[in-house]
């Protein structure tokens, strides 16, 4: 076990490197001077535009620029915002609390709806309630975020007036920002209707961010489901009279849970990637929204560390199902 996790962690290092000079080369590769988008409409002269590249070390090579970069990162310094004037670091965990309670509600969406329907998909092979299931899940891959997060607002937000267009909760509450999380906040305020504004603002953002993954999940666990239910060993288990829910839910379903569990912790980059939009559309107060905006203000220290912290979370979590998986099939840590 040791020599496959060690296997895993070496594999950090070049992904690691690569993730740097994908960070540092995309915003710099965007047309457009940070000097001269955040002088904005006044302008700036030559001299001062001059000090404020020497300033910031833009009038130094790419390569200088990037080793300074590097040695900044491995000594746990991302640098500091050029519109805010903080260090990314503090701003990004202060605004993560946010994108991390909308991924794990779209998450438990997924999950919650998207496993029923691929267990019952899988039992009903080739019926009309399969197709149905099926055909619904690669439409609902297949959208666009943007596209189905405004018919989502044209709809229950415009016409039906159900829920709340944008924000975490209505401006009407304020209270001290405890844990980052607003529904456990607004839980601690005391405050009457609090929780549920809060619920209701995640109600189209979470629908929205967690489609796909529902999607991915339900054709994942109907494909898993299939496989184990042609096994011999669920043959024997019927042939021996066990009842068919104790056959699907407790031989077939616990088998095919393996891979189920792999996609969901890969669906982990899917719902930070797709955040970005979804914060942006619902103006969700979180880090998509964040690097977005940093993008557009081709603030380069935010792009650069957002993009690293971003994925430096995404392999700590495929190197934790990896090494979940290795645990539960020792055939993976072989091979």
């Amino acid at each position: 076990m040791l020599k496959f996790l060690l296997s895993r962690l070496l594999t950090f290092v070049p992904t690691f490197i690569g993730v740097t000079l994908i960070s540092f080369s995309f915003i710099r590769l965007l047309p457009g001077d940070p000097i001269i988008v955040m002088a904005g409409e006044r302008g700036v002269s030559a001299e001062r535009y001059a000090e404020l590249q020497a300033q910031f070390g833009f009038d130094r090579p790419l390569v200088i620029q990037y080793w300074d970069y590097m040695t900044g990162v491995l000594r746990g310094d991302l640098g500091t915002s050029f519109v805010t004037k903080k260090p990314v670091f503090e701003e990004f965990f202060a605004l993560f609390p946010a994108t991390l309670e909308l991924s794990i509600c779209a998450m438990i969406f997924a999950v919650v709806l998207g496993l029923p329907a691929g267990i019952i998909a899988a039992i009903n092979r080739g019926k009309l309630f399969d197709r149905a299931l099926m055909s619904t899940a690669l439409v609902g891959y297949s959208m666009p975020i943007f596209w189905w997060a405004l018919l989502m607002i044209i709809v229950f937000s415009g016409w039906l007036g159900w829920t709340p267009v944008s924000g975490r909760i209505s401006l009407l509450f304020y209270f001290d920002d405890v844990t980052g999380f607003m529904l456990i906040d607004s839980l601690l305020s005391g405050q009457a209707g609090a929780f549920r504004s809060a619920a209701v603002h995640l109600i189209l953002p979470t629908i929205v961010l967690g489609t796909i993954p529902l999607a991915v999940i339900a054709r994942q666990t109907r494909s898993a489901m299939l496989e184990v239910l042609s096994e011999d060993y669920i043959r024997t288990a019927r042939a021996k009279g066990l009842p068919p829910n104790r056959v699907t839910f407790i031989h077939a379903l616990r088998n095919a849970l393996i891979p189920v569990v792999t996609v969901v912790g890969l669906l982990v980059g899917t719902l930070l990637g797709g955040a970005i939009l979804t914060e942006s559309i619902f103006s969700w107060p979180g880090i998509g929204k964040w690097m977005l905006d940093s993008i557009y203000r081709r603030d380069y220290p935010v792009v650069q560390g957002g993009l690293l912290l971003i994925a430096v979370m995404v392999m700590i979590v495929n190197l934790t199902v990896d090494v979940l998986y290795g645990l539960i099939n020792p055939k993976i840590r072989k091979a």
